[in-house]
């Protein structure tokens, strides 16, 4: 729908869709005007809300944030389950073979070690290390104990299990015995520094590194070598067991026809062989079922949406009902109904695509201000794309919900 309109030549009929601006002249001269006008027109929609935008700027931050506060749960929601996988995500094996009743990562459960010569007998497997994982206590130099997931990685030049952002100087870092490195968001929950000393199960050891971006939930990671994991872990430690088996093979493109030999048969099986990202997968997939997460995000996000789209609907009625007089002037100019519902779901559309816009900028704010307090954020292409579809489906919904008014719009309403 437009605001400036050509004038209409004697007895032309006004088509269904017509819009005041869009009757065609009959002279050459007058279509030569209308073309020019037309490459002028703008749309009534999009004037209003440049001039009323104090009146449509609820809407707007309504929409705005209902799109954050998806975007933030999701990427909270996202970076909690990613925490518990950091350490599968980063390592450089091709294959994981995980106890046959693992559900999670972290629920690790220790497998006999004569597994491993049924790995090697694979003429497709290159090598398999063994990765040490256990729950112990920490204690704090204060005397405050912490829970935490001890990993023991191998820390040769050619490691499986050691993840990718470790660099060269952290690696060497753990070599000696008693060495550990923390993520620098858990310092403080562990009480201490770089170069500090505690005690894990009763022995010494000394904070070597930090890494960053491998927080854990509930607890914290703590890695050592395998060596510092036998010292630490004593009596719980058996040379017989291991929680987990890094492979490499030596064509990693063949990855799923090696899984599917070495799959034993069973119910439960003994021993699973997973891809990464299959492991990644299962343990994210079991936190937010069974941690309860991802009902919670269900249902904030639910009622964050309700709540845009009340209020975004509740701000577009009141705009039509206070435009309720012009409205009825443009009918009794002969424009149809239908074409004042487009100018309304128009308005909405804008309103949405101006939300989404805000949405982006607060999300980088939030984001930012997550980073730097080191709190687990992720956010992947696909959930800005799902977001942005959500925020703009708010927008729509409550224009159709605010069109009741627009039944308002005859032209006897002038005369009131």
């Amino acid at each position: 729908m437009t605001a400036a309109a050509p004038r209409r030549e004697r007895g032309e009929p006004a088509s269904a869709g017509e819009t005041i601006a869009n009757v065609r002249p009959a002279t050459p001269d007058g279509r030569a005007r209308a073309r020019t006008r037309a490459r002028g027109r703008v749309s009534i929609a999009r004037s209003s809300l440049r001039y009323e935008w104090k009146r449509y700027l609820a809407a707007v931050l309504a929409v705005a944030f209902s799109g954050l506060l998806v975007l933030v749960q999701l990427g909270l929601l996202l970076g909690m389950v990613g925490s518990f996988t950091s350490v599968v995500d980063q390592a450089n094996a091709d294959l994981w073979v995980v106890e046959g009743r693992t559900e999670s990562f972290d629920l690790a459960r220790e497998m006999p070690r004569r597994y491993e010569m049924r790995l090697r007998t694979h003429p497709e497997v290159e090598s398999v290390q063994p990765l040490a994982f256990a729950w112990t206590d920490w204690r704090r130099p204060d005397g405050g104990r912490v829970t935490i997931y001890l990993i023991g990685l191998d820390v040769g030049s050619n490691s499986l299990s050691l993840p990718k952002s470790f660099d060269p100087a952290l690696r060497s870092a753990l070599e000696p015995i008693g060495s550990v490195v923390v993520d620098a968001g858990d310092l403080n929950k562990l009480g201490v520094g770089i170069g500090d000393v505690a005690e894990v199960s009763g022995h010494r050891v000394r904070v070597a590194g930090v890494t960053h971006g491998m927080r854990a939930i509930g607890g914290a990671y703590v890695f050592v070598s395998r060596a510092t994991a036998a010292t630490l872990l004593g009596e719980m430690s058996s040379v017989d067991r291991s929680a987990y088996f890094l492979l490499r093979l030596r064509d990693p493109a063949r990855a799923r026809d090696v899984q599917r030999e070495l799959q034993p048969a069973g119910d439960p099986p003994a021993y699973q062989v997973l891809l990464p990202g299959e492991l990644s997968a299962l343990s994210q997939i079991y936190w937010i079922v069974e941690s309860g997460a991802g009902a919670s995000f269900a249902f904030s996000t639910l009622l964050g949406l309700v709540v845009g789209i009340v209020i975004t609907s509740q701000t577009l009625r009141g705009a039509i009902l206070a435009a309720l007089r012009e409205y009825a002037t443009l009918r009794a100019l002969g424009v149809p109904l239908r074409a004042l519902r487009a100018v309304v779901l128009e308005q909405a559309f804008w309103v949405g695509v101006t939300g989404i816009a805000l949405t982006g900028v607060l999300t980088l704010v939030v984001v930012a201000a997550a980073v730097s307090a080191n709190v687990a954020i992720l956010l992947p292409p696909w959930s800005l794309g799902a977001a942005a579809v959500l925020t703009l489906s708010v927008a729509l919904v409550s224009g159709l919900l605010a069109l009741a008014p627009l039944r308002r719009t005859e032209p006897a309403e002038l005369l009131r």
